[in-house]
């Protein structure tokens, strides 16, 4: 596997992004991974690096670049608990969807890239920024999943659930059972949001598991849940990304 660290210029600063891609066979199909609110940190780069391996060309960017040039939460210290939370509340939907076209471009600017492939995956906090992104670049979003996300179909213009009729790609959402931010009548409405819309989309409920079952560094960690969501991701990036 080629792995870089590098700074992608945007209009608002330096947006510190780990790439990985395999060494040969591209280019490589697009996948932006979109951080969690604990921030850009290895638990996300191995994670990359599992999709990256089997085809892709992975992007993993600090989204909260404009307050911070990296930034890790330590649970332990309420202070950087408190600060995440700041963090978190400067970004929404639109601004990651700048950050995405920097990314974009980026991608098509590097040879072993096929920026007209994209996938897309977002997980809590980023979980609407993911389909926020399908809807905003139709064309070359062909998958977009949100694993335990937030705020997916709430009351407000920028409720990704306002925009699924926009995406053309193949969706997939994962919901935790047990989620403080996400209960079952939320992921009803965005799932009645795909069927009227008729959008291409999977939605599954993961009974017995937590908000954040996917982080193996994480104490509500669930392996079956967190193989199942490897599962599907991976059926879908293959089933969209893969052909030319």
């Amino acid at each position: 596997m080629i792995e870089h660290n590098i700074d992608i210029s945007t209009d608002d600063g330096q947006m510190a992004t780990f790439i990985t891609h395999p060494v040969s066979g591209g280019p490589h199909p697009v996948v932006l991974f979109l951080i969690d609110a604990p921030g850009k940190r290895e638990e996300l780069h191995d994670m990359a690096r599992r999709i990256s391996a089997t085809g892709y060309y992975v992007m993993l960017s600090n989204l909260y670049y404009r307050d911070a040039p990296s930034f890790m939460v330590h649970r332990e210290d309420p202070a950087s608990s408190e600060y995440m939370f700041s963090l978190m509340a400067n970004l929404d939907n639109r601004i990651v969807a700048q950050d995405a076209v920097a990314m974009l471009a980026h991608a098509e600017a590097d040879p072993v890239a096929d920026s007209n492939r994209v996938g897309v995956t977002g997980y809590c906090m980023s979980g609407p920024f993911a389909l926020w992104i399908a809807a905003e670049f139709p064309q070359v979003v062909k998958a977009a999943a949100s694993i335990h996300g937030v705020r997916l179909a709430v009351d407000g213009v920028d409720s990704p659930h306002t925009r699924v009729a926009e995406i053309k790609g193949e969706v997939l959402v994962m919901a935790a059972e047990h989620d403080a931010y996400v209960d079952r009548a939320h992921y009803e409405r965005l799932v009645s949001a795909f069927e009227a819309a008729g959008t291409n989309a999977y939605c599954e409920w993961i009974d017995g598991t937590h908000h954040g079952f996917v982080f193996p560094n994480r104490p509500v960690f669930d392996k079956g849940g967190a193989e199942r969501h490897w599962e599907l991701l991976h059926g879908l990036f293959d089933r969209t990304l893969q052909t030319r």
